[in-house]
């Protein structure tokens, strides 16, 4: 499997393999965001989509594919902010015009 086309990547991460060892690698991080979780906070999968990252990128190292070492447990939006992607959560959040008036 070539790892290094976007269409051996696709073939990858739909392999039973890989579903076993993403399931394995959540639960090894009890399915927290390892990212949020050293700034202090908590974010489980009923607060944001949990995604398995590849520390050493998956095209340049596909030695450790499936390396414990190499996995970890990152929420939707520190994924994307790993990533550069612009659509992380905090900059989408939108500002109270008014801070004197508090609407719920």
């Amino acid at each position: 499997m070539d790892h290094t086309t976007k269409a051996g990547r696709a073939l990858f991460y739909g392999s039973q393999e890989w579903r076993e060892k993403r399931a394995e690698i959540l639960a090894r991080d009890n399915y927290e965001c390892q990212w949020c979780k050293e700034a202090g906070r908590v974010t489980v999968s009923d607060e944001s989509v949990l995604e398995v990252d590849h520390i050493q990128e998956l095209a340049e190292h596909p030695e450790l594919a499936l390396d414990d070492d190499n996995l970890r447990t990152l929420c939707k939006d520190c994924h994307n902010k790993r990533h550069g992607r612009m659509n992380y959560r905090h900059l989408n959040k939108r500002t109270n015009k008014w801070q004197d008036e508090r609407w719920e």
